[in-house]
């Protein structure tokens, strides 16, 4: 019996939405992680972009566990003597920009490389509800269906 390997006449990338209100960082940043990657589909081919095209909305309703949103914090460094800046989760999500938070998260779930930064450009994220994809007829994705651990109530 050969090995498939898929070509990229076979693949067949969908659109994928969802809705990120209440559900862990975690949890859903792998669940992406996989379905950008293309490891949900029975032809997966490791050196293909095989993944589907995810959209995220809500991100700035994102749940951590614990005391992440305050205990969590994120470094980056300027490119001057001593510019090393920090910020906690919680900061992040109030600030201006709360998606970057899921991308980040998503991003460091994939293995390094030209066919990752390839396939996270696949991934787009929103902070509210609205998004400009309509046209695509995204499929939805429950989340919080999946496993009563994807989701928390509580901030």
């Amino acid at each position: 019996m050969k090995t498939f390997s898929a070509t990229p006449a076979d693949i067949d990338k969908k659109w994928i939405l969802i809705d990120a209100e209440g559900v862990v960082l975690g949890r859903l940043a792998s669940i992406v992680a996989m379905r950008l990657r293309g490891k949900h589909k029975a032809s997966f081919t490791p050196s293909m972009d095989m993944g589907d095209n995810v959209i995220i909305i809500n991100a700035d309703k994102i749940q951590m566990t614990g005391k992440k949103r305050t205990d969590k914090i994120h470094y980056w460094h300027t490119g001057y003597p001593g510019g090393i800046k920090s910020r906690t989760a919680g900061q992040i999500l109030e600030g201006k920009h709360p998606e970057r938070l899921v991308t980040q998260a998503v991003k460091r779930m994939l293995p390094g490389g030209p066919l990752s930064r390839e396939q996270m450009t696949n991934l787009r994220v929103y902070a509210s509800a609205e998004h400009p994809h309509e046209a695509q007829n995204p499929e939805v994705l429950d989340v919080k269906a999946m496993n009563p651990k994807n989701t928390r109530s509580q901030s």
